[in-house]
Parts: structure tokens; sequence; C-alpha cells
């Protein structure tokens, strides 16, 4: 790992973790293995949370999966209950009992993406589930809201190259995140904690607080 490259977030840098998959110097514009000659496909680097470029039949098998389940839950019907239900059961990772999502919901892969029991998921979530995004249970997700795991290098010829990677985000139980609230890759937030509309939150938060505005900033604890 290379401690002195810092983290594209897809726009902002998390701040509590500078680093990069890989020390990407050197790669050079035409775009050569940050890695050298590493015998692990696409898809396991991607697994990983290593650098990969997001291409192959493994990867986009499994992303094209993602896409043919999504479009079909996106496309139901107000009164289609039980096959909603159905569909999020095959492309998500896991969905815990009484979960509920309001289409539409858009994912990269879906099969990452884990909802705890009893959370209630409004309209327009936005999951891009490169890395895992694990949402515990009794939580509120209001309309809008971006979960992203992907950033990009900040070297230029390795992000032209098409190079990325992607982190965990992990929200804990009885988490409420406002409308328009955007979570960056490798954050985790603590149970109860609020996060108010419209907040960009590029670092941890922990349990029992109110946080809001961009950055993110802890206003008091619950």
């Amino acid at each position: 790992m290379a401690d002195d490259n810092a983290r594209a977030r897809d726009g902002a840098v998390h701040a509590d973790e500078v680093r990069d998959a890989a020390d990407v110097k050197g790669s050079g514009a035409g775009g050569g293995d940050p890695f050298g000659d590493d015998p692990r496909s696409m898809w396991q680097r991607l697994r990983a949370g290593d650098l990969h470029r997001p291409m192959g039949s493994e990867v986009r098998a499994h992303h094209m999966r993602g896409m043919a389940l999504q479009e079909a839950f996106n496309a139901t019907g107000a009164h289609e209950g039980r096959q909603r239900g159905e569909l999020l059961d095959q492309l998500l990772g896991t969905r815990g009992k009484g979960a509920r999502i309001r289409p539409p919901l858009y994912v990269d892969y879906g099969a990452h993406l884990h909802v705890g029991e009893n959370t209630f998921v409004n309209y327009g979530l936005i999951a891009l589930d490169v890395a895992d995004i694990s949402i515990g249970r009794n939580g509120q997700i209001a309309p809008g809201v971006q979960l992203v795991t992907a950033w990009h290098p900040l070297d230029p010829a390795t992000r032209r190259a098409g190079w990325e990677a992607a982190s965990p985000i992990t929200i804990g139980d009885n988490v409420w995140l406002g409308a328009g609230a955007i979570v960056l890759p490798g954050v985790s937030i603590g149970d109860n904690t609020v996060v108010g509309a419209g907040a960009l939150v590029t670092q941890d938060l922990p349990a029992d607080v109110l946080a809001f505005g961009s950055p993110a900033r802890v206003i008091r604890h619950l």
C-alpha cells in the first residue's frame, strides 16, 4: 500500500484514509498494470478492493445480471408487492425480514448490497456496490440517498487508463439518512445516528449523534 497516494472518491477525498490501493506512480499513460504480473482476474481484484479495470467476461456477467434484475424491479407496479420482494431477494446480497425498498433503485451489482430487517428505503437510492454496502436493522433511508463505494486514483495517467477500486460502506442499526445524503467510500456510521438532508459524509460517524453539513460534522449527541 502507498500511504502517500490520496484516494479520490468521486470528487472528494476521505479525510481519515489518505491512501491508494497500490503505488500507482509510474504506471504510465499507456495504462500498465499497477500490480505488475498479478495473476488474479479483474473480478478477483474488484472483490478484494484493489485497483482493477471494470472489464472482462466475469465482471460483465455479474454486472449484467444486476442490471437485468434492477430493471425488472424498477418496472414493477404499486400493487406488485410480492413480485418486488421476489426480485429483491434475487438482486440483493441479503434482505432481512420486513425490509422494504421503493423503486427506483440503482446499483452496480446488487449482490454486494445488504439491507437489514425492518429497514425502509425510500425512492431513488443509488447504491454503487462495487464493494459491500451493509445497512443495519430498523433503518430509514430517505429519497435520493447515494452510497458510493467506488473511487478513482488521483494519478492522471492511471485514472485515464481506466483503473478504479472500491471501499465498503457500513451503516449501523436504526440509522436515519436524510434526503439527498451522500456517503463516500470506506465510511462507517454508528447505530442510532441521524444524518441530515443533503449531508456529505466523508468520514466515519460514531453512534448516537446528529450530523449534517458538507462535509458532515457532528452537531450533538442524541
